[in-house]
């Protein structure tokens, strides 16, 4: 006769695998309403992110008669406008509902994408880039996951996780999308399409699904974690560790907003397909959204801090890769890579704030953060397109990127050592 021992093994593991899912979709379906809210805030954000805007990089030059330096610059200063302007604008959340704070941005970003398509001069290009990234990568963005972080405790991780999901569906359907109408209406019509859908579908929808706040319910499950103390964001500002990790926060948008804003650049220098290359989107989508989803349970059962020492991995090894390799097959690869990476970061960066620096404040200390990583989305394009111009290898840049992730990742085991001893001290 075989053993019997260890007979029931493969029962137990598939039953604790089935409860597992049944839990998930159990969470989906009483929290629908917020989850999708939360999605669609984070999906039409994509009309103010650099992948989206850099779709229209190669027009705007050509009509403009603007470099890759100069636009890069121009880029930058918008950016860099609306960094500035984010930690007093995005302060709105803490003080007025999700709700009411969609009333005011969606409107805006709509403006801004007719701004892009009527614009003609130089001054108003600035402006729009600026509305732009303002309201769409930053406000909308900003809405969703300090939401998510209020309305969730326990399954925090997984409520970030499926919102931040919007970014990636957004990745992977709007390149070809755009590229596609583009071709039957010009771009700048399709930046009115961008606003029709903004005012038509998103404000009342988005509207509609957040009109009520989520309560806790007693059927939520209680976090395992202690409770941290509520900080001001004038003592976030003095704690030493904010600023580690922020060498880990500003990667990921630093790297990923250079590389898609110089999209055209790298594919003419590689000699590659632009549509082959705007394939891989959606690949990096798809690689998002399982290690999203993935890490949004990881931080359920462990936590934010726990998961930041190996995060950046893939992406220093996506950028060695690219940096290396001119075949087609090593944007894919690094589109791979990259999409772990950002998975993992969107999760994580959704809800390490609140881990760490409670949520009372989490309005104004998120609304910094997501202003220094506009900061450093803002820098990437500037300095990468000044030196292109100055004929340093675009390659050599990309290499650089790299080995920065990996550094960082040291530091980073270090700083999460160091925050779960102080948050099993809290």
């Amino acid at each position: 006769m075989r053993p019997t021992r260890f007979r029931g093994l493969p029962t137990a593991r598939a039953a604790k695998l089935q409860s597992s899912s049944m839990s998930y979709l159990v969470f989906l379906r009483e929290n629908a309403r917020w989850l999708a809210g939360g999605f669609l805030l984070t999906l039409f954000s994509s009309f103010g992110q650099t992948f989206f805007i850099s779709l229209s990089a190669g027009d705007i030059r050509a009509e403009y008669d603007l470099s890759h330096g100069a636009f890069g610059t121009l880029y930058m200063l918008a950016t860099l406008a609306s960094a500035f302007t984010l930690p007093k604008l995005g302060q709105i959340v803490d003080r007025h509902s999700a709700r009411t704070v969609t009333f005011i941005i969606i409107p805006l970003l709509a403006l801004a994408c007719v701004s892009m398509a009527l614009s003609h001069s130089i001054i108003v290009l600035v402006v729009t880039i600026y509305m732009l990234r303002l309201f769409g990568q930053g406000m909308m963005t900003h809405n969703s996951l300090t939401a998510m972080g209020r309305w969730f405790s326990a399954q925090r991780g997984r409520a970030v996780s499926v919102a931040t999901l919007g970014h990636n569906v957004g990745e992977a359907i709007l390149p070809l999308a755009f590229v596609a109408v583009a071709a039957v209406v010009g771009w700048r019509n399709s930046w009115f399409i961008a606003a029709g859908l903004l005012l038509v579908f998103a404000l009342p929808v988005i509207t509609g699904l957040i009109a009520v706040e989520r309560a806790p319910r007693d059927s939520d499950p209680v976090s395992r974690r202690s409770t941290v103390r509520d900080w001001t964001r004038g003592e976030v500002v003095r704690d030493p560790v904010f600023y580690l990790l922020l060498l880990g926060v500003m990667a990921p948008g630093f790297i990923g907003t250079t590389i898609f804003f110089h999209q055209i650049y790298l594919v003419d220098l590689r000699g590659w397909s632009l549509e082959v290359f705007a394939s891989s989107f959606t690949f990096m989508a798809s690689m998002t959204v399982i290690f999203a989803l993935i890490s949004g349970q990881l931080i359920d059962r462990f936590s934010a801090v726990a998961l930041l020492p190996g995060f950046l991995i893939p992406l220093g090894a996506a950028c060695l890769i690219l940096a290396g390799s001119e075949a087609q097959w090593s944007a894919f690869a690094f589109m791979g890579l990259m999409g772990v990476s950002y998975g993992f970061s969107s999760t994580l960066f959704g809800a390490l704030w609140p881990e760490v620096y409670g949520i009372r404040h989490l309005g104004s200390i998120r609304a910094l953060t997501v202003a220094i990583m506009v900061f450093a989305t803002a820098m990437g394009p500037g300095i990468t397109g000044f030196l292109i111009d100055r004929g340093v290898s675009y390659p050599l840049q990309i290499s650089v990127m790299g080995v920065y992730c990996l550094a960082a990742c040291v530091v980073l085991f270090f700083v999460s050592r160091s925050l779960s001893a102080r948050l099993k001290g809290a």
